[in-house]
């Protein structure tokens, strides 16, 4: 019996076009400026640390600023790039210039499975605090009640099983009573992997590889048993 569903974001309950047609470009154009009038800032301190680290050296805020730009075209999955990110970004949500993206099927599921007493919880390669901008600012209005836990690649990359063990063991939940949500091949196997039961969303069926995973074009055809 399913008892957490953990959902992916991008492609899953969003759209991939919002997050790197509206998302990225939004903070693609303010984070060398954010950098270098925040890098004074203890969080951002922190976070730019981190980057210099990834780097192997030193690095001055415009040169930070300048490698951060170029992950953001890389589409790096880097942990200091998304905290960043979301620092911009609630700005963005903050000022009514962003709002979080959901496919229209998402919120009726996600309160019907909430009244049904499954527990739900989001994992991203964004922050945590990304994550729940997009689902606090969402054009179905403030979702996060909904969702009883968040993850980042703090627990560990996608694509890794070990991650979702990490997963199952804060969850404190055997994989066989929790449901994994991706669009992403290489993520579900890594569930799987870990004994976690699986969902391929086909929400862009045409430009995707179908993988050996139960499969559903929307939230409302998601089997749970």
């Amino acid at each position: 019996m399913i008892k957490a569903i953990v959902t992916d974001i991008e492609g899953t309950t969003t759209s991939i076009a919002f997050v790197h047609d509206v998302l990225f470009p939004y903070a693609r154009q303010r984070i060398a400026a954010f950098v270098a009038e925040h890098a004074d800032a203890p969080k951002v301190r922190v976070q730019l640390d981190a980057v210099a680290q990834l780097a192997g050296r030193a690095l001055t805020p415009t040169e930070s600023g300048t490698l951060l730009v170029r992950w953001i075209d890389e589409d790096r999955k880097a942990t200091p790039l998304k905290a960043l990110q979301g620092m911009i970004w609630a700005h963005g949500y903050a000022e009514g210039t962003l709002k979080g993206h959901v496919y229209a099927d998402v919120p009726a599921c996600l309160r019907r499975w909430h009244a049904a007493g499954l527990r739900l919880y989001v994992y991203s390669s964004g922050s945590v605090a990304a994550q729940k901008l997009i689902f606090g600012h969402s054009t179905a209005g403030d979702l996060t009640p909904l969702f009883s836990g968040y993850f980042d690649t703090h627990i560990g990359g996608k694509r890794e099983a070990a991650s979702y063990r990490n997963i199952l063991t804060e969850l404190g939940q055997p994989g066989a009573h929790v449901l994994f949500l991706s669009d992403v091949t290489a993520e579900l196997d890594a569930a799987r992997t870990a004994g976690i039961g699986t969902c391929q969303l086909l929400r862009d069926a045409a430009d995707q590889t179908v993988a050996d995973h139960p499969q559903a074009r929307d939230f409302s055809e998601v089997q749970l048993g």
